[in-house]
């Protein structure tokens, strides 16, 4: 357990507790741990700032110091329209890149275009060509659009440090977000033509190491997936848990050597990022297996028969929303809006409940209080623990598909549309 504090402490350290660097804050996992915003507003009501953003994105905001970044697509003659079995999206051309603004006001301080793209490869509907969210540290942005493009750029000014380019086939667009791991940026490009993952030199953007996947034997549509890497550490050395189409895997971030794997099943294009304690690390198992999976830490090769602690299918649990780990018990927002509380230790349900619309969202905890949002902005508020204490709900204008931000007193949250910042005032 000691060894598990560390690692959280170290992580918060790194970033500091006023920042909110990568996709679900500063350890990876929707947790912050001195964060006291509101449980409730609207759109007169506990609304610091409201601004428009520059084109459209799914990514969600990360926070440094006085400063908000978040990435954008420009569109140029989108078409909706069915493409075999999914609801799709084309687009003549997008302008991929960031914005950076002001955190107490709001205001727009840079806007840049990093990556110009004729007729992209197609999004699902409920993707966009600029959904994984960046990561910030002192000085840089590192910003990923998948097949699109990756870059480097100075936080400061926008202007690109370094660019890189790693293809793959999203089939419905781009989704897992980068990790920054010491010097390194590490991307999982789970796509139908080829799985693997790969490290940057984010100093300079050269490749350091690409490690293959486990094979997939199924049709094309069904080896993608858009899990974001989390980083952990287990008997005293750092892993990468990486959960694709078929196995979740953990690599030695050093030099991409697999470490243990585990086969969750027949399940494909999930979204959710992993969470984990001291003893556990915790997936979600994807479309055709919609279960939540414990796996124990500590093994070597494939652990499937000896390390998996539990299976749950008390819901069809989410392709998108990732699940939160708050003390012993661990949260579940499923995509069309059912809420399970577990048991941490053995999977065993404590509370069910149910949310007001379909959820997208990831979840996220401050203050003794999980917030779940819906797609269509509402949010609920329960109170962390056995009980389905449910504290508040409230209504946004827009569509809620990235997940927010909690730093300080504040929420930082992104529609289509607009970032918000939420305080009480």
């Amino acid at each position: 357990m000691a060894v598990g504090i560390a690692w959280v402490l170290a992580l918060m350290s790194a970033a500091g507790e006023g920042d909110w660097p990568e996709f679900r804050g500063p350890g990876g996992d929707g947790l912050s741990r001195s964060a006291n915003p509101p449980i409730e507003w609207g759109e007169s009501k506990n609304v610091a700032w409201k601004v428009a953003v520059p084109g459209k994105g799914r990514s969600s905001p990360v926070l440094l110091g006085d400063r908000i970044w978040v990435t954008t697509a420009i569109e140029k003659g989108v078409v909706r329209k069915r493409i075999g079995s999914d609801d799709m999206q084309t687009a003549d051309h997008v302008a991929l890149g960031a914005a950076c603004l002001d955190r107490a006001t709001g205001k727009l301080l840079w806007h840049v275009t990093v990556f110009e793209v004729d007729k992209p490869a197609p999004t699902h509907w409920l993707n966009s060509w600029a959904t994984p969210t960046p990561v910030a540290e002192p000085g840089r942005l590192y910003c990923d659009f998948g097949t699109f493009g990756t870059a480097c750029l100075d936080a400061e000014t926008g202007k690109a440090l370094w660019t890189q380019r790693l293809p793959i086939d999203h089939m419905v667009g781009p989704g897992s977000s980068p990790l920054l791991h010491k010097d390194l940026l590490v991307l999982v490009r789970d796509g139908c033509d080829e799985q693997y993952v790969a490290a940057l030199d984010k100093r300079t953007g050269e490749t350091m190491w690409k490690t293959q996947r486990p094979p997939i034997e199924a049709p094309a549509h069904m080896r993608k997936a858009y899990s974001t890497p989390l980083a952990i550490e287990a008997a005293g050395k750092a892993q990468l848990v990486a959960v694709g189409a078929r196995w979740a895997v953990a690599y030695d971030p050093a030099t991409g050597k697999e470490i243990w794997r585990v086969r969750h099943g027949n399940g494909w294009s999930l979204a959710p990022r992993p969470v984990a304690d001291a003893e556990r690390v915790y997936i979600c198992t994807g479309a055709m297996v919609p279960q939540l999976w414990a796996i124990r830490l500590g093994g070597e090769g494939d652990v499937t028969p000896s390390h998996v602690a539990w299976r749950s299918k008390e819901i069809n649990y989410p392709l998108m929303p990732s699940p939160i780990l708050v003390g012993k018990e661990l949260y579940c927002a499923n995509d069309e809006g059912a809420v399970v509380c577990l048991d941490a230790a053995t999977g065993q349900p404590v509370w069910r409940t149910r949310l007001p619309g379909p959820a997208m969202a990831s979840p996220v905890h401050a203050a003794g209080r999980v917030y779940f949002w819906t797609k269509d902005g509402k949010c609920v508020v329960f109170k962390a623990g056995r009980q389905p204490e449910k504290l508040a709900e409230s209504q946004l204008e827009g569509t809620v598909v990235a997940s927010p931000a909690i730093v300080g007193d504040a929420v930082f949250l992104r529609t289509d549309t607009h970032l918000y910042r939420i305080e009480n005032r």
